[in-house]
């Protein structure tokens, strides 16, 4: 074992032993939380026993199975008991044009208003509620939907429930994050959300079933729900009346949204749990299953629900609690590489919300100079941090592109892999010194350098990779303290960041991306998400040829993607630190499920062996 590892060992078993006494008689601490799903559980009482062994797995495409189906005769119906694994209550938000993260999107799975499937590449086709035409000529789509698709409440859809979507992300009152420059691509987007305009002039209904859409370009984005193409309704019968600013907190998204899915909300729970049924106007025909009960469970304590058969299956479930169900006798656990990178952000400038764009100001921010940036990169040991606390079911992210995008990940990236020596040779080179003999540099004016980094609050496994982080960057001589002095809950250090507190320097998030490769959603100007704040004409310049009409060219696209790859690198304004694994234990008395990519398999095709989970 390496002179690193063990040190690292000892670190996190000294921690455990510290949070151990401090929690001993406080079950409040909860594993922190990433921008898109729970962060992790505990690490095991021993973290050095085994570690080398589970290390040795490497996480490829075959590690698991991504299709369960055994065996034996169904019973009729039964409820899916369900845990979503979140350390944080869910917040509640049950509409695609207002929901932040993905714990609701894991909820609103089982009654989802999507218009469209999707194919092992991710691109659109003609078997979801909605086909698609694309007229790149004359830079028009044609969105066509299947007759007799009704609303769970019986009330057909209609093609003014595709057009309401656009309205409420376009509309002046919208405070979501959705309104970007994808979304301006709409002809008429933008006079409509600044109040020039009653409407969006590139919106036609053509007929009942039909919708003309009428672009400033058309790309090969729009394949895969990009260029301002949406792919969700809304029930215009219920929600058209409710003005904007009202309707995150309605009764129509907070307590009894309408769907389109496989089932239908029956009762809801704030921030702990979800009662589905059988949504009998689903237009694929009705569900195997009376229902589904979705319950928040922390992840301290969702191995042992699976294990004791408390539930079905697990959304969001901690890769670092793979040890814990690994060899569980009542599940099977399936796999997949997950479209997510978790990173390292720097604030780099505001956004401005009245305009809708992100103003940079690297000269004036601490963290302005790349090189200090790139240095912080190096200086991150996460090769270690994947070995004992994720199997090696998470690697060092070396873009951020996801390597699940085959045809736009670039492999050839070096990205920052631990190398603390050439940390120091850059701060060094940079003139980042220690000028008053205290062990720690000073910026290259001889000030004081204290970078305060936000980061989210949970379990001693969270708090101790955490601390790991800030130990990895004091070697080399940084002083990096928390922003607020610990780390902070999940709800609230999205607000903090997206608000520009003043005292965040750095940040560590991660994105689920979805299905669209194109990083315009969270990486231009007018991107809500662009949470760095880091613009450039070079940065906008790549972002606009990956979705242009000239990316029709599919090498043209792909060199596209592999500059800005590139340049994202260069320029570090964020740095990807984690691709990972997904997993999803699932119980043996399920009969079908399929957790693949390239999948007709739909939540109706689910069945029940027994009436209780096997224990």
């Amino acid at each position: 074992m390496n002179k690193k590892l063990i040190a690292l060992l000892a670190l996190l078993l000294t921690l455990m032993l510290v949070l151990a006494a401090c929690n001993s008689d406080d079950d409040s601490a909860k594993p922190a939380d990433e921008p898109d799903k729970t962060e992790e559980d505990a690490v095991k009482e021993d973290p050095e026993e085994g570690a080398e062994e589970d290390a040795e797995q490497p996480a490829s495409d075959d590690l698991f199975p991504v299709v369960l189906d055994n065996e034996g005769e169904a019973i009729d119906g039964g409820t899916l008991q369900v845990a979503l694994v979140n350390d944080s209550p869910f917040q509640g938000i049950f509409s695609y044009t207002l929901y932040e993260d993905a714990y609701d999107a894991e909820i609103m799975s089982f009654s989802s208003n999507s218009l469209f499937a999707t194919d092992g590449d991710f691109l659109l086709t003609d078997k979801g509620i909605a086909s698609l035409t694309v007229d790149g000529d004359n830079n028009k789509a044609t969105i066509k939907i299947r007759e007799g698709v009704k609303w769970s409440d019986g009330e057909p859809l209609k093609v003014e429930d595709l057009i309401q979507p656009y309205l409420i992300i376009g509309h002046p009152d919208y405070a979501g994050v959705r309104y970007d420059s994808d979304f301006q691509n709409i002809v008429g987007a933008v006079e409509y959300h600044d109040g020039k305009a009653d409407t969006i002039s590139g919106l036609k209904k053509v007929d009942e079933t039909t919708l003309e859409m009428t672009f400033n370009k058309v790309s090969p984005a729009i394949y895969s729900g990009g260029d301002g193409l949406w792919g969700y309704a809304e029930p215009s019968h219920i929600v058209k009346d409710i003005p904007v600013a009202e309707l995150l907190e309605n009764d129509a998204v907070r307590k009894n949204p309408v769907t389109l899915g496989a089932f239908k909300f029956k009762k809801i729970v704030p921030g702990e749990s979800v009662e589905f049924e059988r949504n009998e106007h689903y237009w694929k025909g009705e569900s195997k299953l009376d229902g589904v009960i979705v319950k928040t469970v922390p992840s301290s304590s969702a191995a042992k629900a699976i294990e004791t058969g408390e539930y079905d299956m697990a959304l969001s479930f901690p890769t670092s609690a793979y040890e814990n169900v690994k060899d569980l006798e009542n599940i099977t656990l399936l796999g997949r590489q997950e479209l997510y990178y978790s990173y390292l952000g720097f604030k780099l400038g505001k956004y401005d919300y009245d305009a809708s764009v992100a103003n940079t100001n690297e000269a004036e921010s601490k963290m302005g100079d790349k090189v200090l940036r790139q240095a912080m990169g190096y200086a991150l040991d996460v090769e270690q941090v994947n070995e004992v606390f994720y199997f090696d079911l998470r690697a060092r992210a070396n873009s951020l592109i996801p390597p699940v995008f085959k045809s736009f990940h670039d492999s050839s990236i070096e990205g920052y892999n631990y190398n603390s020596e050439k940390a120091i040779q850059l701060l060094d080179e940079a003139g980042y010194k220690d000028t008053d003999g205290d062990g720690l540099r000073e910026n290259p004016k001889g000030e004081k350098l204290t970078i305060k980094l936000a980061a989210m609050s949970g379990d001693e496994t969270q708090e101790q990779v955490i601390s790991y982080y800030l130990q990895n960057w004091n070697e080399v001589g940084l002083d990096v303290q928390l922003a607020t002095g610990r780390l902070i809950e999940f709800n609230t250090f999205y607000d903090k960041v997206q608000a520009d507190d003043p005292e965040i320097d750095i940040f560590m998030g991660a994105w689920g991306t979805g299905t669209n490769p194109s990083p315009a959603g969270l990486y231009s100007k007018t991107a809500v998400y662009n949470f760095s704040r880091y613009t450039s004409e070079e940065l906008e310049g790549l972002l606009t040829a990956i979705d242009s009409k000239e990316a029709l060219d599919s090498k043209f696209r792909s060199d596209k993607f592999r500059e800005w790859q590139e340049y994202m690198q260069d320029v570090s304004a964020v740095i990807p630190l984690q691709f990972r694994y997904e997993l999803r234990p699932v119980n043996d008395r399920v009969k079908n499920y399929d957790f693949g990519y390239d999948t007709d398999f739909d939540v109706i095709d689910i069945e029940l062996l027994a009436d209780t989970p096997v224990k």
